[in-house]
């Protein structure tokens, strides 16, 4: 079997979200010295190692062997960075007084969490997206990976990533951020801490702008389910997508919470 030429690359971009390649060849069961020719390009996998690699990476056979650049996308890396991209500090005065009054509370909410939100672009789906909050630089900053993948058609999917920044304000957790490949949309979310000692899932709403061509602006219920302050990024990657609003893959609670939302005068509130 030839090797493709673009899967060497891709394969040591996936082995960086781990400790080592020893780690990796352990887990997946495979001689470390098979393994290194893999990764050199000499050869190829057969089809059932091959299958095993992808389905421990969380990722699709068809999607490891495309162009480097567009597989960094896929996975939410920067091509020729082995770490995730690191915002700028915002130079605006505005936004560098709401990080002074933002309150150190935030720090607890480090970590990742999964996003559920009724989809603004696929009316009647639930999109759950994967949301990073990390300390960086003395800001709170926000990396969101959404891949618009529908269930019934497993082989079509369009990964969105969002970069921005979180404030802790008057007991509210205010996340902003922005779609970073088009830089075409900005979204806000608003959530509740929750005051336990240990976090689960928190309430909100987030507002933004749907992807059909009219761009119509959108309000809606937003949960977001803490996983802990490290993950399998790209096993977790593998349960992103469109669900349907009873679909089992989606908590009870969390589908619950989505529908919860009391609109009074006007105004949208979370219960």
């Amino acid at each position: 079997m030839h090797t493709n030429a673009n899967f060497p690359g891709n394969l040591k971009l996936l082995c960086n979200h781990y400790r080592s390649i020893a780690e990796v060849c352990r887990r997946l069961k495979i001689n470390r010295a098979q393994f290194n020719k893999y990764l050199s390009g000499q050869t190829a996998p057969t089809a059932h190692n091959l299958k095993r690699i992808c389905d421990f990476f969380g990722i699709d056979e068809s999607e490891i062997v495309r162009p480097h650049d567009e597989f960094a996308r896929i996975i939410g890396v920067r091509p020729g960075s082995s770490t995730q991209v690191v915002p700028a500090a915002p130079p605006l005065k505005h936004v560098e007084e709401l990080h002074r009054r933002s309150s150190d509370a935030l720090k607890k909410y480090v970590g990742y969490y999964f996003e559920y939100y009724h989809s603004m672009s696929s009316p009647g789906r639930i999109l759950r997206s994967l949301v990073h909050l990390r300390e960086e630089g003395g800001y709170v900053v926000c990396e969101r990976i959404e891949r618009l993948h529908d269930p019934s058609a497993p082989t079509q999917h369009v990964q969105c990533r969002y970069l921005g920044t979180a404030f802790y304000l008057q007991e509210r957790i205010f996340v902003l951020d922005y779609e970073s490949l088009t830089s075409n949309e900005i979204t806000q979310t608003v959530l509740i801490p929750s005051f336990k000692n240990r976090i689960v899932r928190l309430n909100g709403l987030k507002l933004g702008v749907s992807a059909a061509d009219q761009r119509a602006p959108c309000c809606t219920r937003v949960v977001w389910e803490y996983l802990g302050a490290q993950v399998p990024r790209i096993r977790c990657y593998r349960q992103l997508g469109l669900f349907a609003p009873d679909d089992d893959q989606i908590n009870a609670d969390v589908r619950r919470r989505l529908q919860d939302t009391r609109f009074d005068q006007g105004l949208f509130f979370v219960p």
